[in-house]
C-alpha cells in the first residue's frame, strides 16, 4: 500500500466582474450611504475549467439579486466607510462567526437538505468612490476537521478509475460505481488537488457517517466541454481516510480558515481602479452626484436631490450673473440648464464672467452660445443650450417693421418658460424682466431674481400665483402672522409706475451696472441657494414666510433652513436683511387684471404695453391711484392751518 499523504486542496481564486462593481457603487450612492450593515450577495463556481485554469469564485452584478441554488453559493458583503475601518476591520472574528454558523448546519442535518449552505463566502470591502477605488478581501469559510485527512494513494485520473461503460453511466447519472462514492462538482484543474469545497464537505461526511467509515471514495467531477464534445475524463477519483479523532466537544470553537491571499501571494486584500474602464462622462456624473449624496448621508437626510437634479433651469441673462448662477446650479447637480442673451462677449467680459475667455472676445462669440458651450466643457452630463433672443420691453416702442420679429420673439420666450421649472431673472435692466415675470406668473413657474447696484444686491423669490388664488389686498392682513407663498410680491410690487426705457438719454456710466466685482458672486449664490432652499421646502413655491426678523423664521423652516422672500445685502457695512413684502393689488406685472389681459390678449396686450405709455398704470388702476394721492395732498394745502 502506498504511504499516506496529506490532502491538500486548491483554493478558490476571486473573479470579480466590473458589473459588480458598477453595481455596488450604486448601492452605496442610493441604499447603504454610510450603513455598514451586511448586503447579502450570491456567487458562483464551476466545474467546467480547462485544465491549467485557477478555480475560479465568480461574483458579478447580478450578485445583487441572484439566489444560490446547483453551483450559486450564498454571501455576505459587509462594506466599511473609511480605509482605517477597512484595515482595523476583526476579519478573525467574522471567520469564526460563519465557521460557527456552517458546523451547525452540519450537525442539525440542515445542510443535507441545502448543500450551498456547505459553501458560504464573505466579502469585505472599501470603495473610494472619488478615485473608483475598491479595496476588497474574500473569504471562503473552511472548517479544520476532521483533524486529518490523508490520501491513500495519489488521486487518479477517471480513465484510469473506471470503465468506458461506468464514465458513460456517470456522464448521464453521476452515479455511483462499485463501493460508497461521495460525489461533489469541482472548480479545480488540478491534476493533484481537489477544490475548496471538498473541504466542508467532508465535514459533513464525517459528522454524519466518517466515524463509521473513515475510508471513503471521492468523485471530483469534472465536466468540460470542448468543440462541442463533452469529457469528463479529467475528474479525479481520491481514496481518503479520515481520522477518528473529533477534535474536541461541542463547546470548543471550531478552527476555520479561508481568507484568500492577495495577487502576490501574501495574506492580503486585493485592489481594483475602475476610472480607466469606466467613459469619463460617466465618471464625472457619479462624481457630481456623490459629493451632493454626502450631505444627504452626513448632513441632511430629508434633502431629495431629485428635485435639484431634475430641475430644468432657464437663466434670462448670461453675464456676469448668469455666468456665476450657472456654475453654482452645476454645483447642485442641475442637469438641465438653458440660457437667453442677446449679447456678443466683450473684451471686458472674461473677468467677471466666468464662463468666458479671452478667445471668446476676439471671435465675439454670442454670449448665451458661449456660455452654454463652456458649461457642458466643465462638465459634459449637463444638458445646456444658448438662446439668442432679445426680450421685448416696456418703453421700447415696437414699430410697424418690427413686428414680425417681436412676435416670433415673444412666442420662443413663451415656449422656453413653459418648457422650464425655474426661471432666474439676471438681466441689466428693470424693463428686461417685466415681460418674464408676467409669463412665470401665468404659467405657474418658480422665479428667482438678482439684481446689482455697485455695493448692493437684491435677491429674491416671486410669489406663486396659483390658479384661482388672487393677489391680497394690503388692508386688513395681520403682519405678525406668517404670510403664504401666494401672497408674496414680485420685484415690481413694490413700485407705482409702470416700467419704462431706463437706457434713454442716459451716460455710458448710466447704461452699465457698474458694481464691486464680489458682489455678483455673493448674488448669484444667494439665488441658487435661495432656489435650493425653495424647491427642497414641502410647500415650495408656497412656502410661508415671516415678516419680522425676530427668529419666528424658523417656524417656516425646510431642510434647507428658511425660505425668505428676499435677501437684500450691502458689502459696505456687510448687512444683509430678508424683508418680506406683500403682493401688490394694481402691480404692473403680477396683479389679477395684467394677467387675465395677457392670457386673453396675448401679443394683442403685449404690443399695448409696448406702445402705449401709461397703459399698464391706466389698467392697474394705478393711474386713479396717483389721482386719488394728488388730489389729497391738494386738498392738505387748502387746508393748511397756516393760511388762515
Amino acid at each position: 500500500m502506498s504511504k499516506e499523504m496529506p490532502l491538500q486542496f486548491l483554493p478558490f481564486a476571486s473573479s470579480v466582474d466590473t458589473g459588480f462593481w458598477h453595481k455596488f457603487s450604486q448601492l452605496k450612492l442610493d441604499v447603504l450611504c454610510l450603513k455598514e450593515e451586511a448586503v447579502s450577495l450570491t456567487g458562483y463556481f464551476s466545474n467546467s475549467a480547462a485544465c491549467g485554469m485557477p478555480a475560479l469564485f465568480n461574483v458579478d452584478s447580478a450578485s445583487f439579486e441572484r439566489s444560490p441554488g446547483d453551483l450559486a453559493c450564498p454571501g455576505l458583503l459587509i462594506n466599511t466607510n473609511t480605509r482605517e475601518a477597512f484595515k482595523g476591520f476583526d476579519k478573525a472574528r467574522l471567520l469564526q462567526e460563519h465557521g460557527r454558523t456552517i458546523l451547525r448546519a452540519i450537525t442539525d442535518g440542515t445542510a443535507l437538505e441545502t448543500p450551498c449552505l456547505l459553501n458560504p463566502f464573505l466579502l469585505v470591502t472599501f470603495a473610494d468612490l472619488k478615485k473608483y477605488d475598491f479595496f476588497y478581501w474574500f473569504g471562503f469559510p473552511a472548517l479544520k476537521q476532521p483533524s486529518s485527512v490523508a490520501a491513500l494513494e495519489p488521486p487518479q485520473q477517471l480513465s484510469e478509475a473506471l470503465s468506458a461503460g461506468q464514465i458513460a453511466q456517470l456522464e448521464s447519472a453521476v452515479s455511483a460505481a462499485g463501493s460508497l462514492l461521495l460525489a461533489f462538482c469541482d472548480p479545480s484543474a488540478d491534476p493533484q488537488h481537489p477544490g475548496w469545497p471538498l473541504r466542508n464537505l467532508l465535514v459533513l461526511y464525517w459528522h454524519h457517517w466518517g466515524r463509521d467509515r473513515p475510508d471513503v471514495r471521492v468523485l471530483c467531477w469534472r465536466d468540460v466541454t470542448r468543440g462541442g464534445a463533452r469529457s469528463v475524463e479529467h475528474s479525479l477519483i481520491l481514496k481518503l481516510r479520515l481520522s477518528h479523532e473529533d477534535g474536541g466537544g461541542s463547546d470548543v470553537p471550531p478552527s476555520v480558515t479561508g481568507w484568500e491571499r492577495n495577487e502576490r501571494g501574501k495574506m492580503g486584500p486585493r485592489l481594483v481602479n475602475l476610472s480607466s474602464s469606466m467613459e469619463p462622462t460617466l465618471l464625472a456624473s457619479s462624481a457630481v452626484d456623490l459629493n451632493l449624496k454626502l450631505m444627504r448621508w452626513r448632513l441632511v437626510p430629508e434633502l431629495e436631490l431629485e428635485r435639484m437634479t431634475s430641475a430644468r433651469c432657464l437663466l434670462l441673462g448670461a453675464g456676469t450673473l448668469g455666468c456665476n448662477v450657472a456654475r453654482a446650479l452645476l454645483g447642485w447637480g442641475v442637469r438641465h440648464i438653458t440660457l437667453i442673451d442677446n449679447g456678443v462677449v466683450s473684451y471686458s467680459n472674461p473677468v467677471r464672467q466666468s464662463l468666458f475667455t479671452f478667445e471668446d472676445s476676439v471671435q465675439r462669440r454670442p454670449k448665451a452660445v458661449a456660455a452654454a458651450a463652456r458649461l457642458r466643457d466643465i462638465f459634459p452630463g449637463v444638458v445646456s443650450e444658448g438662446v439668442e433672443l432679445c426680450v421685448p420691453m416696456p418703453g421700447h416702442p415696437v414699430g410697424a417693421a418690427e413686428v414680425g420679429q417681436v412676435a416670433a420673439d415673444v412666442h420662443r420666450l413663451r415656449q422656453l418658460v413653459t418648457e422650464h421649472d425655474l426661471l432666474f431673472l439676471l438681466m441689466d435692466s428693470r424693463e428686461s424682466r417685466w415681460l418674464p415675470t408676467v409669463m412665470g406668473a401665468a404659467h405657474q413657474k418658480v422665479v428667482i431674481n438678482a439684481a446689482l447696484g455697485f455695493d448692493s444686491y437684491l435677491v429674491m423669490r416671486h410669489g406663486s400665483r396659483p390658479p384661482g388664488a388672487a393677489p391680497p389686498a394690503t388692508d386688513g392682513v395681520d403682519r405678525r402672522q406668517l404670510i403664504p407663498g401666494h401672497q408674496l410680491g414680485c420685484y415690481f410690487c413694490n413700485d407705482v409706475v409702470a416700467p419704462g426705457n431706463s437706457v434713454h438719454d442716459r451716460t455710458l456710466d448710466q447704461q452699465c451696472t457698474v458694481s464691486r466685482p464680489g458682489v455678483s458672486m455673493v448674488a448669484a449664490g444667494l439665488a441658487v441657494e435661495l432656489a435650493a432652499a425653495l424647491l427642497q421646502h414641502p410647500q415650495r413655491d408656497g412656502a410661508p414666510v415671516s415678516p419680522r426678523s425676530d427668529g419666528a423664521e424658523a417656524a417656516t423652516a425646510g431642510p434647507l433652513g428658511s425660505v425668505p422672500h428676499s435677501v437684500r445685502g450691502f458689502l459696505g457695512p456687510l448687512q444683509q436683511l430678508t424683508p418680506a413684502t406683500l403682493a401688490f393689488p394694481r402691480c404692473t406685472a403680477c396683479s389679477g387684471p395684467v394677467l387675465a389681459k395677457y392670457r386673453e390678449e396675448g401679443e394683442e396686450f403685449l404690443l399695448k404695453v409696448f406702445n402705449r405709455s401709461g397703459y399698464l398704470e391706466d389698467l392697474t388702476g394705478l393711474t386713479e391711484l396717483q389721482q386719488l394721492t394728488e388730489a389729497t395732498e391738494l386738498w392738505e394745502l387748502d387746508n393748511d392751518p397756516d393760511d388762515f
